[in-house]
C-alpha cells in the first residue's frame, strides 16, 4: 500500500494578522484622491458589462471548474433577495479563487468586493479591479469618507457587497479563524439582509482538490439591540454558521500549526 502523503505544514503565531499569500505586492495606502466609483454613465456600464461578463466570468468559470471542480450548495437562498442590497461574508482561503467565486455565488447580480489595497496594484490587472467591483480599504480619514460614500451608493443601487472578515489569506485552511465585529457595522447601519458562504475542501480521485461552497442566510440585524450589540450578534451568527460548514471539509491539503515558545 502506498504511504499516505502528509499535508504541507505552515506554522503561525497570530491568527488575526498572519498572512500567507504568496503574492508579494507592496502598495501605497489608498488616499483621498482615489476614485471609488467609476461606472458613471452608459459608457461605464458598457465597460463593466464587457469586462465582467465577456472576459472575466468565462476565465473565472474555466479556472474554478478546471482547477477545483467548484460547486455551490444553497445558492437558491439568495434568489428572494436579488433586488435588495445585501452583505455576504466568506472565509479567505484562496489567493486567486476568492476574487472569482463571488461572481458565481451571486450571479447574475452586480457585486462589489472589499479588498486589500494590494489588489489594485497587481501588475497587468490591478487597474481593472475597480471596474470589476473591487473596493480597496482606505488609508486615511479622507479616503475613508470616499469609501463609505461608495458603500452607500452601492447599497442604494441594491447591489451585493462581499467581505472577507478574516482579512488575511490562509490558503486551503479548513477551519474558520476568529474575526472581529467591525465589518458588520455596514449591515447594521443599513439594515440589510446578511449571508455567508463557506468554502470546504475535499480530495478528488486524481489527488487534486475539490472546493464545495455552502451559502447560508439570510441573517438580520437585531434592531432592538444597540449598534454594538447588533454587530456582535451578527458576527457570532455568521462565525458559528461558518464553523459548522467548515467542519464538512474532508481533506487537509495544508496543515496549520500554532508556534510554541519551544
Amino acid at each position: 500500500m502506498a504511504q499516505e502523503q502528509l499535508p504541507e505544514t505552515i506554522y503561525y503565531s497570530d491568527p488575526l494578522h498572519d498572512e500567507f499569500s504568496t503574492m508579494e505586492i507592496h502598495s501605497e495606502p489608498i488616499k483621498e484622491d482615489y476614485r471609488y466609483i467609476r461606472d458613471n454613465g452608459i459608457w461605464g456600464h458598457i465597460k463593466h458589462f464587457f469586462l465582467f461578463h465577456i472576459i472575466a466570468k468565462p476565465i473565472a468559470f474555466f479556472y474554478l471548474k478546471k482547477q477545483f471542480k467548484h460547486e455551490i450548495v444553497g445558492k437558491w437562498k439568495l434568489k428572494p433577495y436579488r433586488k435588495q442590497a445585501i452583505f455576504i461574508y466568506g472565509n479567505h482561503t484562496q489567493i486567486i479563487g476568492d476574487a472569482l467565486m463571488p461572481a458565481f455565488i451571486l450571479s447574475p447580480r452586480y457585486l462589489n468586493v472589499i479588498v486589500h489595497p494590494n489588489n489594485v496594484n497587481i501588475p497587468g490587472i490591478g487597474k481593472y479591479v475597480p471596474l470589476l467591483g473591487g473596493l480597496p480599504l482606505p488609508g486615511n480619514a479622507a479616503a475613508k469618507k470616499n469609501f463609505t460614500d461608495a458603500i452607500a451608493k452601492r447599497v442604494s443601487q441594491h447591489q451585493a457587497i462581499v467581505i472577507y472578515p478574516e482579512a488575511h489569506i490562509w490558503p486551503y485552511y479548513t477551519g474558520i479563524r476568529e474575526f472581529v465585529a467591525d465589518s458588520f457595522t455596514y449591515p447594521v447601519y443599513y439594515g440589510t439582509p446578511v449571508f455567508c458562504f463557506t468554502n470546504t475542501y475535499h480530495q478528488r480521485k486524481n489527488g487534486k482538490v475539490r472546493i464545495r461552497t455552502f451559502v447560508d442566510g439570510p441573517f438580520f440585524p437585531a434592531f432592538e439591540a444597540t449598534p454594538k450589540e447588533a454587530r456582535e450578534m451578527l458576527r457570532n451568527e455568521i462565525y458559528n454558521t461558518m464553523c459548522e460548514r467548515a467542519s464538512f471539509s474532508t481533506y487537509e491539503k495544508i496543515k496549520y500549526v500554532r508556534k510554541t515558545n519551544d
